[in-house]
């Protein structure tokens, strides 16, 4: 007998490459998917469709219908998306409308604030909060949200009680400028704010941009209050901030503002340091598109997961014939390169069946020490080769643990005819 080749270092618990590959192919295919979706659903919508607030957008949360009213009274409405644009456009004439000043950085808010004052136009603000609202409206502070719900006016503003009743809410707004005009209050903060500039100039503070929105224009006094603080003047300015404007990255890098009007108030008390974080400048959209991300590949983890507990044994429904079974373990164990669980099987059943022939006990057929001196009375072969041969290494490949197979059929067969 000769002894089978050295072990390898490689288990049947050892996933090869195409194993793995196998394995995580479905994931990245479905990554991949995910991936050209989404860039094709970006594309679809960068080809026409506008973002909130936008006078180009028919969306519900767009600003279309108000824009095609102030051009049917005979104002010119004009979108632009740039700080430079913005400044150049603003004067007497003009009324600027800053869709979201969040966003704009603290030398953005600068400019943008000089340019204001010396135009001597109206400045509407939609929903400035803590990060702009004290560099573009010094002596104001943001207190707090509330919800946008149909107020009355409650002021002397001729634009207001016009209108009446109007979606008003969102950011409220304390201030100590003089002459400010302060209109659809809730618990005494309003949601409104009108404050005079120098010469004929003025801004208006608006907590909530609903009623400039496509879908709710129609409702309460939303449009007449739209148009009324909207086309006081010819030309209506609407500045969309953009990420890409190149003054985005200009100015002070530590954010620190050096103007005159751009101290802080100190009344706010929560933090008014005039400065956006990221998560300001991702949309809403993206945050809950991640949330639902996040919850499927939790649900796809638990229907994948491996299941707890032991396993159940069920009755076959019909009889497997015994060749078939060995066939289907054997196909199972080469599917998993199980080599070493192949040869052991293969030897154990060898040493059960020989066992008998050699007047060995069946609970000893598994031991060497009882086994092997009996074997080496009974055939005169070397302990060594034997033992190589029932209880040696793993074959090393398929071609080996061919080899073994073989070794043990002749073994037995010798045992059987001494």
């Amino acid at each position: 007998m000769t002894a089978t080749a050295p072990a390898s270092t490689r288990t049947s618990t050892d996933r090869t490459p195409q194993q793995l590959w196998r394995g995580v192919r479905g994931l990245l295919a479905a990554l991949l998917i995910l991936l050209l979706a989404g860039v094709a659903f970006a594309a679809v919508r960068s080809g026409g469709q506008h973002g909130r607030l936008d006078p180009r957008s028919a969306e519900p949360h767009g600003s279309r219908a108000v824009a095609e009213l102030l051009k049917a009274r005979g104002a010119s409405v004009d979108v632009v998306t740039t700080l430079d644009e913005a400044t150049g456009a603003t004067g007497p004439e003009t009324t600027l409308l800053v869709a979201a000043p969040d966003v704009l950085t603290p030398y953005q808010q600068r400019v943008l604030r000089a340019a204001t004052v010396a135009s001597t136009g109206r400045t509407v603000l939609v929903a400035p909060g803590r990060p702009s609202v004290t560099a573009l409206a010094p002596g104001v502070g943001a207190r707090r949200t509330g919800p946008v719900t149909a107020r009355p006016p409650r002021c002397d503003l001729p634009a207001a009680r016009t209108a009446g009743p109007a979606d008003i809410g969102g950011i409220h707004y304390l201030t100590d400028v003089r002459d400010a005009t302060a209109c659809y209050p809730e618990n005494g903060l309003p949601a409104l704010l009108l404050l005079p500039e120098s010469a004929a100039g003025d801004t208006v503070l608006l907590g909530s941009p609903d009623i400039l929105y496509n879908d709710r224009l129609d409702q309460q006094g939303n449009a007449s209050l739209a148009l009324q603080l909207l086309g006081s003047r010819p030309h209506v300015v609407w500045y969309l901030p953009s990420i890409d404007d190149p003054s985005a990255s200009t100015g002070d890098p530590r954010g620190e503002d050096h103007s005159p009007g751009g101290h802080s108030d100190g009344r706010d008390g929560e933090g008014t340091d005039g400065e956006s974080g990221f998560l300001d400048l991702i949309p809403s959209g993206w945050l809950w598109g991640t949330l639902q991300l996040a919850f499927a590949a939790v649900l796809a983890a638990v229907w994948r997961a491996r299941r707890l507990g032991p396993l159940v044994t069920e009755r076959l429904p019909v009889a497997v014939r015994a060749s078939e079974s060995t066939e289907g373990r054997a196909r199972l164990y080469r599917k998993a390169d199980a080599r070493d669980r192949a040869a052991a099987s293969l030897r154990s059943a060898t040493r059960t069946r020989i066992a008998p022939l050699l007047g060995v006990a069946a609970h000893d057929s598994q031991s060497p020490a009882v086994l092997l001196p009996a074997l080496t009375a009974r055939l005169g072969s070397p302990d060594g080769d034997l033992h190589a041969l029932l209880f040696g290494p793993d074959p090393a490949d398929d071609a080996a643990l061919v080899r073994l197979t073989d070794q043990l059929d002749a073994l037995e067969r010798e045992v059987r005819t001494s």
